[in-house]
């Protein structure tokens, strides 16, 4: 059974869909060498007695909380692009909507989210630009011009992979793809319309091939002894069987879909990421959210590309036609409430992640163990290799706001 486009979201040709579903493919193939499971499949139709498996997380960056505190973390992840494009590794992206109030003041008026895939994305550029401009046209509603998404007038005179390497200059950046690397596309795109509308996801780490990653080096029976027997392994244990690795402990996602796919490998149950794969909204507790004593307006809460369920997209905060900012919004934290800024605050109430299944559990042999000899001492996140950049970007942003 073929993967459908995220979320049901697009009906895609026959061919494209056969091209999405080999991206797919290409990508798990890439993975297996160094990554291969008996207890994941991508063949979900073929899971003996399938169910849900819970494989969520809260949406806002873990890593610059953990290095320079949440009110700093806030600070810089909100901070347009640059924040976008350095912190959000979550499989979860965002954008603000600045408009002038009534006293020429500029203020957030929305926060845009997008769980949306890049490969997708590209893949829809590079085999019909057509197609890519109605998704646009679609997703924001304003049709971009071909230099906006090609920086090239005519696409049609560029071959598929020519296509694919300017959008991706423009629009994607690498994704940490070797061929677009060589190609000279830089991590992050060069034009503005996916900064500013937030259309999909950018960041290297957002990627399809993580989110299969990282469900892999989870979906193994990794198991320590102890003195009541042989039990599951720790989620630090199961980071430091690959070195380097320890730092993914540090995230909201990877430790998520890592020890979801752990606890299921240990009762001997396979891992299928469902139909259709992709990153989606799946939960937001939207009575924490209020204007004055009232409840947030329902139209102030939009989401979309996909089915209820695989939502993809969120606008969240007031239309343009009233007088509201997203600053007049206030959220319930506890027994107090703060003033909502922008999308950090937004992502700690909404819940992602992909549709997975498991099969149904057997018991393990003991040579099907993975006895896990690594460190069960909690890691040290605050001193990973990446709260040096954090605090990089940091102190940039001070010395511009000085």
């Amino acid at each position: 059974m073929p993967y459908d486009a995220p979320g049901f979201a697009d009906t895609l040709s026959p061919a494209l869909l056969q091209r999405w579903n080999e991206v797919i493919r290409e990508n798990h193939q890439r993975l297996l060498p160094e990554y291969d499971s008996g207890f994941f499949s991508l063949e979900p139709e073929a899971l003996r007695a399938p169910v849900r498996a819970h494989m969520k997380w809260f949406g806002d960056p873990a890593e610059p909380a953990v290095c320079i505190g949440r009110v700093a973390a806030r600070r810089l992840s909100d901070w347009g692009w640059r924040g976008r494009h350095q912190l959000h590794n979550e499989y979860v992206e965002y954008a603000h909507t600045w408009r002038q109030d009534a006293s020429g003041k500029w203020r957030i008026k929305r926060v845009t989210v997008t769980t949306e895939l890049r490969e997708y994305w590209t893949l829809i550029a590079e085999h019909s630009p057509n197609g890519l401009r109605s998704l646009v046209r679609d997703t924001i509603g304003l049709t971009p011009g071909w230099k906006q998404l090609y920086n090239h007038e005519y696409p049609f005179e560029l071959s598929p992979q020519e296509r694919k390497i300017a959008f991706s200059r423009q629009c994607a950046g690498h994704g940490d793809d070797p061929a677009l690397i060589e190609a000279g596309v830089p991590a992050q795109p060069d034009g503005d319309l996916n900064r500013d509308h937030a259309l999909f996801m950018t960041h290297p780490i957002n990627g399809l091939d993580d989110l299969i990653q990282i469900v892999l080096i989870g979906a193994r029976p990794y198991m320590r002894e102890t003195k009541d027997g042989v039990r599951p392994a720790t989620k630090e244990q199961v980071f430091r069987m690959r070195v380097g690795q320890e730092r993914l402990a540090c995230r909201h996602a990877d430790p998520a879909a890592a020890m979801s796919a752990h606890g299921a490998a240990c009762e001997g149950r396979t891992v299928a990421l469902a139909n259709p794969i992709g990153v989606y909204l799946l939960t937001m507790n939207s009575d924490l959210f209020h204007v004055g004593e009232e409840l947030l307006p329902k139209h102030w809460i939009h989401f979309s590309r996909g089915k209820p369920g695989m939502f993809q997209r969120l606008e969240f905060g007031p239309p343009d036609d009233e007088q509201e900012f997203l600053d007049d919004i206030s959220i319930a934290v506890g027994s107090s409430e703060e003033w909502l800024t922008g999308g950090f605050q937004l992502l700690q109430h909404i819940e992602i992640g992909p549709l997975v299944l498991v099969g149904e559990g057997r018991a393990l042999s003991e040579t099907e163990h993975i006895m896990a000899t690594t460190s069960e001492a909690p890691v040290r996140c605050h001193e990973a290799a990446i709260c040096d950049q954090i605090r990089e970007l940091n102190a940039l942003y001070e010395r511009e706001h000085a």
